[in-house]
């Protein structure tokens, strides 16, 4: 799941990104395995609303609408296409929209990561960012072609969105409670870094809990776990102190990376996200 920025900054990425036990922290990507998570090639809609404001920069309305269109595999990689379009109301009469797309791909184990953001506030660009990342034995090494053609070296350890999410999904199946990740998706100006803090809640069983959304039709997602996880990110430029996350995101995972029940958190408000559509197409499998 993915953010843009200011108060725009809603949704991340699944853009799909903490308090107890520490899980495997920043460990290297792993080859698949007879037990690797299988990803659901699946397009979901969530319908955006406010649902709490507070603080001093109070909100009057937001509504809005993320498509999330997921496919791939192991052996050929992973495509994500992203688009969120949300209106906010500040209450006196002003009233803006942000719309942020963006393209991604990432190598199954994880070895290389291509993006391509863009985010608008109205018909004007106000933001972009295109290039890609390759994992090497010394670290990550990251090629921007923009917003300009620059070079720069990431830890070895960071983590890029699909992995983020395949090592929260492992460390649920395990039992745990915590992960703690650098992850780096490319987004904003392209050389953002960011901590990230996962809290993975219990278990809920496939006969637990009914959802009241789409999900609970699918017959893809009948027997499978999931579990309420928070994922809270921090600014890795943060010096010192406590520090506040620049916002977070709840949710509910399924055992095959579906995600609904959303809410993100962004300190003044928060904005509350119903899975209204639900498409789940068949994985091609590896040769």
């Amino acid at each position: 799941m993915r953010r843009c920025n200011g108060p725009f900054r809603v949704f991340a990425g699944v853009s799909f990104a903490v308090f107890a036990v520490v899980v495997g922290v920043l460990a290297a990507p792993r080859a698949a395995s007879a037990d690797a998570v299988a990803f659901a090639s699946h397009r979901a809609i969530y319908d955006l609303k406010l649902a709490a404001s507070r603080g001093s920069k109070s909100i009057a309305g937001i509504r809005g609408r993320i498509v999330y269109d997921f496919s791939g595999n192991a052996c050929e990689g992973y495509a994500l296409s992203f688009r969120q379009v949300t209106e906010l109301d500040n209450g006196e009469g002003k009233v803006a929209v942000s719309d942020l797309r963006s393209a991604t791909w990432e190598e199954g184990t994880a070895k290389n990561y291509r993006f391509n953001f863009q985010n608008f506030i109205g018909q004007e660009l106000t933001g972009a960012s295109d290039g890609r990342a390759d994992r090497r034995a010394a670290g990550v090494g990251v090629h921007l072609t923009k917003p300009e053609d620059k070079l720069f070296d990431l830890d070895a350890a960071v983590a890029f969105p699909t992995e983020h999410m395949r090592r929260i999904i492992d460390a649920a199946r395990a039992g745990k409670t915590v992960l703690e990740l650098q992850v780096y998706d490319g987004s904003e100006n392209g050389e953002k870094l960011y901590n990230t803090l996962t809290v993975i809640g219990r278990e809920i069983a496939p006969d637990e809990k009914k959802p009241a959304d789409v999900a609970a039709d699918q017959p893809a997602l009948k027997g499978l776990k999931r579990w309420p996880v928070t994922i809270s990110y921090f600014d890795k430029t943060g010096k010192g102190g406590e520090q506040t996350p620049i916002y977070a995101i709840t949710f509910e995972l399924y055992d095959n990376g579906v995600s609904r029940a959303l809410s993100l958190d962004y300190g003044d408000f928060t904005v509350s996200g119903e899975m209204t559509t639900l498409e789940i197409r068949d994985v091609k499998p590896c040769n």
